[in-house]
């Protein structure tokens, strides 16, 4: 009878590595079940042109692991004492709030099943294929941030590393990547059409105001895209707009709204408040304030500061939830205006 273990001669990983992973993947599936007898090792090694050698290699590696055991005269089966948590490795570019409140949410869904390993490749393209191809085979999958400059040459890396991690294995968070194809798993949020979504939602009040101000700041990595939202969203309103790459004191005026694109308590948005309050504005009366991305502490700064966000407790628990299930797809985040005192 022909087995469901597959494996490719043209590939650069070893054959044994090929034969343990996809055999492990067919127990963590269900497919192999407790009690299930694997092919002999001369059946095996017949079935797929390979030697004896590399299947003994294999099943010895995986009776080590406690996966399967051996009968005399019977042969290698599923044993009992699988009880194998799931290896992840968490590629993260950095550890904002955001990224605490989205790794928590995922640990407490995910709960006690995996092994978490958490790597940050600082938006740094050759540290990221170093974890890349220091981590390959070593996990069950890799759940990754990929925010990098914008550059082509960069991006093409980024695929290219992106490319070597099975499908089956990969999941990206908050930022989905068009060029790259393949049934990986995604939940991610979209900077130009959210941003234009998010402003919508307060699309009453931004009326009440004079002018919208977008402070955009070098370092802000996809200012152009959420830019390019805004811009849409005024032009069909008909909402005065401008776009600031500094603040200035004299630039900053009662009746219009000044929204933060940089994170929050990033210096722009300090020294927009020393300026509102040198003014005698009064913030969420005389001008508008919001910022970009949710933290915890936005319901304290200033009373509550008012943020267009993804939801990032919602992207760690469906990203559990696909690990959990077995079941990838790609699903854009639920964005929105959280507004609070400052607008």
């Amino acid at each position: 009878m022909i087995s469901k273990i597959k494996i490719s001669l043209n590939s650069q990983i070893p054959v044994y590595k090929q034969l343990l992973n996809n055999i492990e993947d067919l127990i963590n599936s269900g497919t192999y079940v407790v009690g299930y007898f694997l092919p002999s090792m001369n059946e095996l090694s017949y079935e797929l042109s390979i030697s004896k050698e590399t299947v003994k290699k294999a099943y010895s590696i995986l009776r080590e692991k406690g996966m399967i055991e051996s009968v005399q005269g019977k042969g290698f089966y599923i044993s009992k004492n699988h009880t194998k948590k799931v290896k992840i490795l968490l590629l993260f570019d950095k550890l904002s709030t955001y990224k605490h409140v989205l790794f928590h949410s995922f640990a407490a869904t995910i709960e006690n099943n995996s092994e978490i390993v958490i790597r940050l490749h600082n938006q740094d393209i050759s540290l990221f294929e170093h974890f890349i191809d220091e981590n390959i085979d070593k996990f069950d999958y890799y759940i990754i941030t990929p925010h990098f400059p914008l550059h082509p040459d960069v991006q093409k890396r980024v695929i290219k590393a992106l490319k070597r991690i099975p499908n089956r294995k990969l999941l990206l968070l908050d930022r989905y990547i068009q060029e790259l194809n393949g049934n990986f798993g995604a939940v991610y949020q979209d900077f130009e059409n959210d941003v234009y979504d998010g402003l919508q939602q307060g699309l009453d009040i931004i009326k009440k105001f004079k002018k919208l101000n977008v402070i955009t700041m070098p370092g802000s990595m996809y200012a152009s895209l959420i830019t390019k939202g805004i811009s849409k969203f005024c032009k069909e309103n008909d909402i005065n707009f401008e776009i600031q790459n500094q603040l200035i004191t004299k630039n900053i005026h009662k009746q219009e709204i000044y929204f933060i694109l940089n994170s929050q308590l990033d210096i722009e948005l300090i020294e927009l408040v020393r300026i509102a309050k040198m003014k005698k504005c009064k913030i969420g009366q005389d001008i508008g304030i919001i910022s970009y991305n949710e933290s915890p502490i936005n319901e304290i700064i200033l009373d509550g500061l008012t943020v267009l966000s993804t939801d990032f407790k919602q992207m760690g628990e469906l990203a559990a939830k696909m690990i959990l299930n077995k079941s990838f797809r790609k699903i854009r985040c639920n964005f929105q205006l959280i507004r609070r005192n400052t607008f």
